[in-house]
């Protein structure tokens, strides 16, 4: 028999799942950004100069190595990003936002908080929040 913790964290999981499906869905329609990309800019906009190691952002984004490399290539090619070496260390590489990649994120975050917002109403999602003294926007 279950219990009443399995139950939650398998609620929690459902609710995440339901949530990011729809973020990457409004992400890729209107900005042309899958979810990881997203959060990548987001996390770069949010670190000193806007950038991070390779390993670092691979670390906030919970993806390995390889998969953070393609998805900073794709960043790249469309201008969003550039790498950079460590001047202090010429083997690490940093991944940097540039002017346009700001422009992208900026227009996309009224749309991700308000996908957010809805799927979050929609899955059951702000009563978890609540629970965890987080409020309804």
């Amino acid at each position: 028999m279950a219990s009443k913790r399995s139950d939650a964290w398998l609620k929690l999981i459902h609710v995440v799942a339901h949530v990011e499906s729809e973020l990457g869905k409004v992400l890729q329609a209107r900005h042309g950004l899958g979810l990881s990309e997203y959060r990548a800019l987001d996390i770069l906009a949010r670190s000193e100069n806007s950038e991070l190691r390779m390993q670092e952002l691979a670390a906030y984004l919970r993806l390995n190595q390889s998969s953070v490399s393609r998805m900073v290539e794709r960043l790249e090619r469309a201008g969003l990003t550039v790498r950079d070496l460590c001047p202090d260390d010429k083997r690490g590489v940093y991944t940097v936002l540039t002017n346009d990649g700001r422009t992208r994120l900026d227009s996309a975050q009224p749309d991700y908080e308000s996908a957010l917002e809805a799927a979050l109403n929609e899955h059951g999602g702000q009563t978890l929040l609540a629970s965890y003294g987080v409020k309804a926007q």
